[in-house]
């Protein structure tokens, strides 16, 4: 039985296999190579996948849905017809007809799958892919970020001598960049970085707001079918736009037809706040890589998002130099997946190769601080497994009791980049009890566990006890969609604000945060350290102490922010 490589889009899948040592993109049951992620329920209460849902977009799209890998993870539901379902089950029917075209094209069996994952994407959405996989009747043997699927199809067939790539993958929804160093057939992925949020069909919205913006039209009063007729005349015109100069976009709304100019120019100064968050993810890589500009030797475009005019034109400007594309971005992920699973059946052709992946968050523990005025501040984040460690990858910490006669301690699990765990996600948490005595005299050792497939195992045993606790971490509950969380900030923004809060000293504090997030290991001690110190002399309120302590503060800020603009 062979193993099959799923590249599950956001936008379109794919499925590949290894035939004669080379990778081979398995055609859907209408000759198409690219299966458009899209699921819709007929009237009979059956349910369709692929380019058949697509076309019900605009027809039935109360009974279709799309784009749903954006929600993986979350207790999103989505209500077509007679059926409620999450992300997870519709993107188990996308990968339950990819298997069926796989077994329709070897004439085999398949219960083995490689899937591809966006790099950045954390422990919940990784567990709920493999959930998806299982449910579509697959046994997942790997997840793999897709970022390293790409290279692995490029670095693979290039037996330079050792070099550095950087991966650049715009999809439909997400957006990936790796750094990977090929020596040989041995590939390690050096950082990672990107947004989960970002991707092609931003750049649909870009043009439908300007659509909306030029005509005058009245959103609020346009019906689900108009939108989704809007919808797709934007994608047809951002598509136009890969091959010309200027496209147009027409659309009748009512009996009006509505038509609109936009040339390459122009569609790049709309989607200038876009561009802007696609720079940020990858000065935080090159950063992350300890790499200069000029030590990065190729520079590869991957997902279909990446063949418009604006974004080729934007890499290229940003780094000097023209990427590669020479490999189908749509297809290149999923030609890796399909390696990959070749590598996993020890095909021969592969069996030399060596893969390494990184962690992409920080994983880690609520804790207490001694504050610089005595006592303790609980809420602090203690890194356990930092961003960017190569994975597989376990380590180990011992914490103490901190009150007299403590019966139990509580292992809160966070991942994220603040200093606070209240501005990173929960991910679980593990009880276990110890012996009472004085403070700092009971402890337990914590234990992370990150495997290949980017999954948190955490352990912890009672020193004074003996008991141990293991668990995979999921808590499903604690996650929020991206509605959730920007209401969450409108919330936070009208709590009144405490004196410390002077336009400098947010400023500052701000700065120091994005700091914090932005460096590892002894550095991001210290600047932990020196914040506290801040925030202290803010709480005092004495404006003497306070304009000293600024001085101080933003010249040691000055002295560590190497930022500038890397790119």
């Amino acid at each position: 039985m062979s193993i099959i490589g799923i590249d599950l889009g956001t936008t379109n899948s794919l499925v590949a296999i290894c035939l004669d040592g080379k990778p081979v993109i398995v055609p859907n049951s209408l000759g198409d190579k690219l299966t458009p992620s899209i699921v819709s329920v007929l009237n009979k209460n059956e349910i369709i996948t692929g380019k058949a849902a697509k076309e019900r977009l605009i027809t039935h799209p109360h009974l279709t849905a799309g784009s749903f890998k954006r929600y993986m993870g979350t207790n999103k539901i989505y209500s077509l017809g007679n059926y409620n379902f999450t992300p997870v089950e519709l993107s188990s029917f996308i990968m339950k007809s990819l298997k069926a075209d796989a077994e329709a094209y070897l004439g085999t069996t398949v219960t083995e799958a490689v899937i591809s994952v966006p790099a950045y994407f954390n422990d919940v959405q990784r567990r709920a892919t493999k959930q998806a996989g299982e449910l579509a009747g697959l046994s997942v043997e790997r997840l793999i970020n897709e970022p390293t699927a790409a290279a692995v199809a490029y670095g693979l067939y290039d037996n330079a001598e050792e070099k550095h790539l950087l991966v650049f993958d715009l999809g439909g929804g997400t957006f990936d960049v790796s750094i990977l160093e090929i020596f040989g057939n041995i590939m390690e992925v050096r950082a990672v970085s990107g947004n989960n949020y970002l991707g092609g069909d931003d750049f649909n919205q870009c043009i439908i707001d300007y659509f909306i913006k030029k005509t005058g039209v009245e959103k609020d009063k346009l019906d689900l079918k108009t939108l989704s007729h809007i919808s797709k005349q934007a994608e047809i015109c951002k598509r136009s736009l890969v091959k010309d100069a200027e496209a147009h976009m027409s659309c009748f709304i009512g009996k009006t037809e509505h038509t609109i100019s936009l040339s390459n120019d122009k569609f790049e100064s709309i989607c200038y706040e876009l561009l802007a968050e696609i720079r940020r993810p990858l000065q935080h890589v090159i950063r992350d890589s300890v790499l200069k500009l000029d030590e990065i030797d190729e520079i590869v475009l991957v997902g279909g998002s990446t063949k418009m005019h604006v974004i080729r034109s934007y890499v290229a400007k940003l780094f000097g130099r023209l990427p590669l594309c020479h490999l189908n971005p749509d297809e290149v992920v999923a030609l890796g997946t399909g390696i990959y699973a070749a590598i996993k059946e020890r095909n021969e052709a592969f069996v030399e190769a060596v893969v390494t992946d990184v962690c992409p968050f920080t994983l880690g523990t609520e804790v207490v601080a001694i504050s610089e005025f005595g006592g303790y501040e609980s809420g602090h984040f203690f890194p356990i497994i930092e961003r960017n460690t190569v994975i597989p990858y376990s380590k180990v910490e011992r914490l103490y009791s901190i009150a007299d006669n403590q019966s139990q301690i509580k292992i809160s699990i966070y991942q994220g980049e603040s200093r606070l765990v209240k501005n990173n996600i929960k991910l679980g948490e593990i009880v276990v009890n110890i012996v009472p005595a004085p403070a700092g005299q009971s402890s337990v050792d914590v234990r992370y566990t990150y495997d290949i497939n980017g999954i948190l195992e955490v352990e912890v045993t009672s020193l004074t006890t003996g008991e141990t606790k293991r668990e995979v971490i999921v808590n499903e509950d604690c996650l929020l969609t991206k509605e959730e969380i920007e209401q969450r900030f409108k919330e936070l923004a009208e709590i009144k604000i405490h004196p410390r809060d002077n336009t400098k000293n947010q400023y500052l504090l701000a700065k120091a945060e994005r700091l914090y997030e932005e460096s590892l290991s002894d550095l991001r001690m210290r600047i932990a350290h020196e914040i506290n110190i801040f925030e202290a002399v803010l709480d005092r309120q004495k404006p003497i102490e306070i304009k000293k302590a600024v001085s101080k503060f933003e010249a040691f800020l000055e002295s560590i922010d190497l930022s500038g603009d890397i790119i």
